[in-house]
């Protein structure tokens, strides 16, 4: 096991879509949505879509990063759950409200989803996520 300092990240690609940005990593993406968008299915699907050009033979993780305040709807999580690849689900924020919202979002999404209040953690837990998956 390594003790030394972890290497750079470095982004693939970055969207800039109407509701935020879209950073692309090797095996996962991060999410940072504006402040006030509602995210629908519509929206899902250009998601969906990157995800399909950058992981479509292989597993990811994706890494939403909730930085601004800004709705969901739930249904979305049913369409998710449909990527037989997308083998983590981790949302960081230090906002009680997202953390209640979280445990709504759950409810929707049967597959491995977690909260986390610091980006480190969550991006250790889904790098770990899909060196194990089958």
């Amino acid at each position: 096991m390594s003790v030394g300092p972890t290497k750079k990240k470095i982004i693939v690609r970055e969207y800039q879509l109407e509701m935020g940005t879209i950073q692309v990593y090797d095996d996962y993406m991060v999410s940072v949505f504006d402040e006030g968008v509602t995210l629908t299915l519509e929206k899902a699907y250009q998601i969906i879509g990157i995800s399909e050009i950058h992981f479509r033979e292989k597993n990811f993780g994706f890494i939403s990063l909730r930085k601004n305040s800004y709705a969901i709807d739930p249904t979305i999580y049913s369409y998710l759950k449909e990527l037989d690849n997308l083998k983590a689900f981790a949302i960081v924020s230090v906002k009680e409200i997202d953390m209640h919202n979280f445990k709504i979002e759950k409810m929707f999404y049967k597959k491995p989803m977690k909260f986390f209040i610091e980006y480190n953690n969550a991006l250790k837990w889904v790098k770990r996520r899909i060196r194990t998956a089958p």
